[in-house]
């Protein structure tokens, strides 16, 4: 293929941003965390959350969810407690 110079600087400039852009995907690819679930949840549990928040609403939901591992996890030591001992 023939080209002017202004077409190649054209080329030039596109292939340049092209290689930018790649270089920030490769980056984030590189930095990305695998998505781990902190709980895994039995198949009926979901389901069961599934309908109450089609009931009541996911943000309720979470937030009595949240409410109860909040207190059971109350009754564990401190990781600061449990460090000195």
């Amino acid at each position: 293929m023939k080209l002017k110079d202004e077409d190649k600087n054209s080329f030039s400039e596109a292939i340049d941003k092209l290689n930018e852009g790649l270089d920030v995907v490769i980056g984030l690819y590189n930095d990305a965390e695998e998505d781990k679930p902190l709980i895994v949840f039995d198949e009926e549990v979901m389901v069961a959350i599934e309908k109450a928040k089609q009931t009541i609403g996911e943000e309720a939901i979470t937030k009595k969810i949240n409410t109860i591992i909040k207190e059971v996890l109350s009754f564990l030591p401190d990781m600061e407690d449990s460090k000195e001992h």
